[in-house]
């Protein structure tokens, strides 16, 4: 056998050379016997044949294997036939045009409505056939719909076929009705990928704790790039719809770690209306997990839900031992501090609202924790913000006298001061002028930890920009609902970087604004507690509206922003 690229015989030779093996390197394999009449049939063409040759195939290197192939599979024929009705098997065949193979089919896959025990799909190896077997029997007189994603690919160049989706009916016709609408989050900007959307159907069984227990009957899911959905091959009737990030795909709602949305009132079915549904994550109740020694004078407590009110109560028998509770950063936690103590053990009690709960910790010999200071400024500081010295220990008191603030002429500088305890932050609270220096000296024993430590000598020094160096945001408000409201800017990372709360005014300003790149939104504040709350499916309670301004709003240096904003809908 000799090698030869179709591109390298003329077509005298094609019409020449009848049996031969075209394969994918666009290339023949042929017959030695053809090179023989070729030999005889004259000198000059068998030199012709051999040039060909050494030039098309002789090169070393990758072969070209021509234009990429972008066409999808397709499905030749499938058994039974889609859309076929009275279904009374447990298995599908579906036959492709080519060699297809499977990716990410248990994500992919949707079937609505869900079985219990998901379907064998084989083969895992490309075919030009898959097949379905059902784990599960499937309901009398219903129709099922089952969605491929894109989890169908060629085996080739990986060209899905696009939502490829197979209908099937165990009754004697296919249910056709549709529902339609939309995916946002109540709080973040972001969508969520793969959103499970879901009907249940409202029945004489139906209660509010079917979403937690219990399959629903119709599903479908946005998948990795979608905001809207289409629940299809419905049947009339009434149903609760909600939406679910789904996070171990098991159909239910689990709220300590999925996001919920739902419509408050039952839709029924025909329906022409285009739904929304604003994803959150419920506020857990409040609940505590036993508290651990961090040091010969501190626990750490985690916790669920919101720490506001919570009382924290130390005992040695019947003895009440001092203690202050404050939080610890970045996590779930609180920290308990207390003075050292040569004793076994203590009672913590914690009381909140309606719950309380008792532990019994055991005391370890541990090392006492260090007084030290730390802040977030690094030199710099804004003509806006506010000075602030975090302590690794709470603090006691703390003495003024011994604290002074100068700028670059050595002048004194006023300053108040404010301790956060929960926060262990001791501001300090100053007028800022541009182009500035200042000095914050804070003498030995200017400061005193609950232990009893004083603090060391400390000084800290800070510098300020030009106001030219800096932005101005107007915000003009139009179609607010109703009062009070938040507005934020917040950053690329989704932080805060400014707020303003008004109970009456469409005017905002945001002054001296670091120039960047900044998400302008307003939350409706329902509960007036000047923050932003969260919603509760049992108690119907959807969670406190928020409305994106929708382009980022470009703030650059010495630049003056007059921003409208309208919030109707």
């Amino acid at each position: 056998m000799l090698l030869i690229t179709k591109s390298g015989l003329p077509k005298s030779l094609n019409k020449t050379i009848k049996d031969f093996v075209y394969n994918k390197y666009n290339c023949y394999f042929v017959d030695s016997n053809y090179l023989l009449v070729m030999l005889k049939n004259g000198f000059k063409f068998t030199l012709l044949f051999l040039l060909l040759l050494l030039i098309s195939c002789a090169k070393r290197g990758t072969i070209d294997g021509g234009v990429k192939d972008t066409i999808a599979p397709v499905l030749k024929i499938s058994f039974p036939a889609n859309y076929s009705t009275n279904f009374k098997g447990n298995t599908i065949k579906l036959t492709f045009d080519e060699y297809v193979k499977l990716k990410n089919i248990n994500k992919q896959l949707i079937i609505s409505p869900p079985m219990s025990k998901s379907p064998t799909i084989l083969p895992q190896t490309a075919s030009k056939y898959i097949t379905v077997q059902f784990n599960d029997s499937l309901q009398a007189n219903t129709t099922y719909s089952m969605n491929f994603g894109e989890s169908i690919e060629d085996n080739n160049e990986g060209n899905p076929y696009r939502q490829f989706k197979y209908v099937f009916s165990t009754g004697s016709y296919i249910d056709s009705l549709s529902l339609s609408g939309s995916i946002k989050d109540a709080y973040a900007k972001k969508v969520d990928a793969f959103v499970s959307v879901m009907l249940y159907e409202v029945n004489s069984k139906f209660n509010d704790s079917v979403i937690y227990k219990d399959n629903p009957r119709y599903v479908t899911n946005t998948l990795d790039s979608s905001k809207t959905f289409k629940l299809e091959n419905l049947k009339a009737g009434k149903y609760l719809l909600i939406a679910i990030k789904d996070e171990n795909s098991d159909n239910k709602f689990n709220s300590k770690k999925e996001k919920i949305g739902f419509h408050k009132e039952f839709i029924t079915i025909p329906n022409d209306s285009v739904f929304e549904l604003s994803l959150f994550k419920e506020t857990a109740p409040f609940k505590t997990f036993k508290p651990s020694q961090a040091s010969g004078n501190r626990f750490t407590m985690g916790y669920e839900g919101k720490t506001k009110n919570l009382k924290v109560t130390l005992k040695n028998k019947q003895e009440l031992i001092p203690s202050i509770v404050t939080k610890l950063p970045e996590k779930d936690s609180v920290q308990i501090w207390f003075k050292p103590l040569k004793i076994d053990s203590l009672n913590v009690s914690i009381a909140k609202g309606n719950y309380s709960q008792d532990y019994n910790t055991y005391l370890k010999n541990q090392k006492n924790d260090t007084l030290s200071f730390s802040t977030k400024q690094n030199k710099t500081i804004g003509l806006s913000e506010i000075f602030s010295l975090k302590s690794s220990i709470p603090l006691q008191n703390f003495d003024v006298t011994k604290m002074q603030l100068i700028n670059k002429d050595s002048v004194s500088v006023a300053f108040k001061t404010e301790y956060d305890e929960w926060n262990q932050e001791l501001k300090f609270d100053f007028k800022k002028e541009p182009l500035e220096k200042y000095k914050l000296k804070l003498l030995a024993g200017a400061m005193k930890d609950y232990l009893e430590h004083e603090s060391d000598s400390l000084t800290y020094v800070l510098e300020t920009k030009n106001i030219s160096e800096y932005g101005n945001l107007t915000v003009n408000l139009q179609n607010v609902e109703k009062f009070p409201i938040i507005v934020e800017l917040t950053n690329a990372k989704g932080d805060v970087v400014a707020s303003q709360y008004t109970e009456n005014s469409t005017k905002i300003d945001f002054n001296l604004l670091e120039p960047n790149l900044f998400t302008l939104r307003v939350i409706y504040d329902e509960n007036k507690n000047a923050a932003w709350d969260s919603g509760n499916f049992l108690e119907k309670k959807q969670a406190e509206k928020v409305i994106y301004f929708p382009k980022e709003i470009d703030i650059r240096a010495n630049w003056e922003v007059d921003q409208t904003f309208n919030l109707k809908p």
